[in-house]
């Protein structure tokens, strides 16, 4: 059974940090393309920053130099360093998992709430 399960949402100030995790299981995770999205109230889902399987990394403009992604595949997991949060960065952050071999193949986590407010 696939599963993608995020962690270290919660509230934060501006200017802090967390740090989110997506624990994966029931897939090879090694071959999967991990990706974060996030999806505010009344906004479309948007891509955060996605890793491929050889680890390069791209971000959205209004991240970059503020979230690094990564990914540790000895234990199944991805991360999103989240550093310098603005009240706009709040939103439920998901979790992505696309097959680097078969595309078809597509699995999203059921996300974290990230609030930003003082």
């Amino acid at each position: 059974q696939v599963q993608l399960v995020e962690s270290g949402g919660g509230l934060v100030q501006p200017g802090g940090s967390l740090r989110l995790s997506c624990a994966a299981s029931g897939f090879t995770f090694s071959s999967y393309a991990m990706s974060w999205h996030r999806q505010a109230p009344g906004k479309e889902r948007e891509l955060v920053a996605a890793i491929t399987t050889g680890g390069s990394t791209n971000y959205a403009d209004s991240v970059k130099g503020r979230f690094t992604i990564s990914r540790d595949n000895a234990k199944n997991t991805v991360y999103l360093q989240m550093n310098s949060l603005k009240p706009e960065d709040t939103a439920v952050y998901y979790c992505y998992a696309r097959s680097a071999v078969h595309a078809t193949l597509r699995y999203w986590g059921q996300g974290t709430q990230v609030t930003v407010s003082s």
